[in-house]
């Protein structure tokens, strides 16, 4: 026999209003930003209903907690809004990766260079990768000296976030920007 299909309860988001607030006393603070004091929840309920708003808890970890009476649907509207900008002007760090060779020519050094400070200009992190291939694996000391190459370029505009180390045949250094 199948059972019936039993949704849970819905969660309310935000903070709790007039009836919700189950606590004997709070302090409570009125529609004018008045602070009337440690009162009674049936007494703040019904000063909340002659002014037309809602109790709406401010802190409730406080003893007693925190209420104000104001409008509900305007706190929220606002916090909304204020979510919504926060979301707007967040800036998203991407971490773009530059891959070399230990005997790179100069000239497509200086392509992968012109690259490397236009991503720290647009704010992202740096990923530089240097592959080894064959008997290159014999001479560490040229990709190390690549890496402290760049870093010592772009050194007034990055600094490195994590130092040159080698997994298999790759050797990695991440910079970001300052």
């Amino acid at each position: 026999m199948r059972r019936p299909f039993k949704a849970a309860a819905p969660t309310k988001d935000g903070p709790r209003a007039n009836r919700d607030i189950r606590v004997p006393r709070v302090q409570l603070i009125d529609a004018e930003g008045k602070n009337r004091g440690e009162v009674s929840i049936n007494e703040a309920l019904q000063l909340a209903e002659e002014a037309g708003l809602d109790l709406v808890e401010i802190s409730p970890n406080a003893v007693p907690p925190v209420t104000k009476i104001l409008d509900l649907g305007k706190l929220k509207y606002a916090n909304q809004k204020k979510a919504a900008e926060a979301r707007k002007n967040q800036r998203v760090i991407e971490i773009k990766e530059i891959k070399m060779r230990p005997n790179i020519d100069s000239h497509d050094y200086d392509v992968k260079m012109r690259a490397v400070r236009r991503f720290f200009e647009e704010g992202d992190k740096v990923k530089l990768t240097l592959r080894f291939r064959g008997r290159e694996m014999a001479h560490m000391e040229l990709g190390m000296q690549l890496l402290n190459k760049v870093r010592e370029e772009v050194a007034t505009i990055a600094k490195v976030e994590a130092e040159p180390k080698l997994e298999g045949r790759q050797m990695m250094m991440v910079l970001a920007p300052r």
